[in-house]
């Protein structure tokens, strides 16, 4: 298959797919593993002319998140950029792309087009974390939990400031990444 891996930069869940398929990631940012990676907007790649089997995107979620949310009211420009980010979910949602995993924390999407087919959470694939995590599909079935886990902290949520919070906040689980790579990767 040909899988795009949108607005990744860690390269975890590339690199779960990688090796039997051909895998690319794209993101703003350089990506912190060696592998197929574009540094760009990953809508410029959408429209190349060989379609894509299966996209994985990871929206940015810091318009989107419930968490974030106060703010519309409070912060000069953020209604804006809440829109903005509301439109590039659904750009990525509308992809021509047979098979598409969008993942989000819990936010407005659920509100502004649909419900998630389903949440989950790390500590189902093998993490000692709680992050609910929406997943929005389109020609895949639901994942399924493959390690689950007691001892479940929210190192998530009680992260202190840093100049790396957000990227560290936003780094997908390998445990899900694998889970998604042994179950979508062979349909």
């Amino acid at each position: 298959m040909r899988i795009l891996i949108a607005c990744e930069y860690s390269g975890i869940v590339r690199d779960a797919f990688s090796g039997v398929h051909e895998v690319m990631s794209c993101d703003l940012l350089p990506s912190e593993t060696t592998g197929i990676h574009h540094i760009g907007n990953v809508l410029d790649i959408l429209e190349q002319t060989t379609p894509w089997d299966l996209m994985i995107a990871h929206p940015p979620c810091t318009r989107l998140c419930s968490s974030g949310a106060r703010w519309k009211y409070e912060k000069e420009g953020w209604a804006e950029e809440q829109d903005q980010a509301a439109e590039f979910f659904m750009a990525l949602a509308n992809a021509p792309i047979k098979r598409i995993c969008i993942e989000n924390p819990v936010g407005i999407m659920s509100t502004r087009w649909r419900k998630p087919d389903q949440y989950i959470q790390p500590w189902e694939y093998g993490h000692g974390e709680t992050k609910k995590t929406g997943l929005w599909l389109k020609g895949l079935p639901k994942l399924k939990p493959t390690d689950v886990v007691t001892g479940r902290e929210s190192r998530i949520h009680s992260m202190g400031p840093s100049p790396d919070r957000g990227k560290e906040r936003s780094r997908f689980y390998t445990g899900i990444a694998a889970a998604m790579a042994n179950q979508w990767g062979r349909l």
